[in-house]
């Protein structure tokens, strides 16, 4: 088993966030020089609506690159896409990935699930270290003593 990394750590994905910020750039790109190389029917309101549209699209992208699993004293934060959840420690069971899922789930006291998109299971070897780390946080953090 992996020790445990001192505190506060972070995990988050590194190729989802190059291919995501790149995407981004070369999209809003793309839609700017669109807007200026248009024919000269379109009026300004077209245009603005096209590098808005990108923005948009880059926006979302930066959404998804943001993802980030965060242990600190007090417990976890998960930070996916849309949503952040902070958690004490007691709050959080158990962690796992089985292969080709896109990310590990956190098992929570309360009888439901979480997904940790910040730790991201196309990364394998980073993935399995991640979750290995943080494995061992929840189990050094871990109110219940160990049943073996």
């Amino acid at each position: 088993m992996t020790d445990a990394p001192s505190l506060p750590a972070v995990w988050r994905p590194h190729t989802t966030r190059i291919v995501a910020y790149a995407t981004a750039g070369v999209i809003v790109l793309g839609m700017v020089v669109l807007a200026v190389v248009l024919a000269p029917r379109f009026q300004l309101f077209d245009r603005a609506m096209i590098v808005l549209s990108g923005l948009f699209i880059a926006w979302i992208l930066h959404m998804l690159a943001r993802c980030r699993v965060v242990a600190a004293d007090t417990g976890l934060t998960v930070v996916n896409a849309f949503r952040t959840r902070r958690l004490a420690w007691a709050e959080v069971l158990d962690a796992g990935m089985t292969v080709g899922e896109p990310w590990p789930t956190l098992d929570l006291a309360d009888g439901t699930s979480l997904g940790a998109m910040g730790i991201q299971g196309s990364e394998r070897a980073r993935a399995a270290r991640q979750l290995a780390e943080l494995q061992a946080l929840l189990k050094q953090r871990s109110e219940a003593p160990d049943p073996s």
